[in-house]
């Protein structure tokens, strides 16, 4: 019967480490060095969440359509070291993001720099991109 316990414990902490790796991810995983983004429009959300904040922006395409994008941060700790707070953006603020575009084509990018298009104040985002 000890046997049983034993095998079920290090089955669910074998599922549970696993849970952690699947969460957190190398850059190169999801986005695209050689795709470059740099988008201006206005911020929807501001998910200060572990293990990287996400910032959505309303971005208007050349055709018109306006499209939600999501940009990856830096986790909310490494953020608040770079200068950042929860309030540093609110929805509405007018930004302009340079990052690098998620690999599958979605409205995703990890972003490098934000600037707040009424203050002028370039937010560093902490990006994951190793150098090439």
């Amino acid at each position: 019967m000890k046997i049983k316990a034993a095998v079920v414990v290090v089955g669910i902490a074998l599922l549970l480490a696993g849970r952690s790796v699947v969460a957190h991810h190398a850059f190169s995983a999801e986005f695209d060095a050689d795709k470059p983004v740099k988008l201006t429009g206005a911020v929807t959300k501001l998910e200060w969440t572990n293990p990287h904040a996400w910032i959505y922006v309303d971005i208007k395409g050349a055709d018109g359509k306006v499209a939600n994008w999501g940009f990856e941060l830096a986790s909310p700790n490494g953020l608040m070291r770079l200068g950042w707070t929860r309030f540093s953006l609110k929805p509405g603020d007018e930004v302009t993001i340079e990052g690098t575009a998620a690999k599958n084509g979605s409205n995703n990018a990890n972003a490098q720099v934000v600037t707040n298009a009424k203050t002028g104040l370039r937010l560093f985002a902490g990006t994951s991109q190793t150098p090439q």
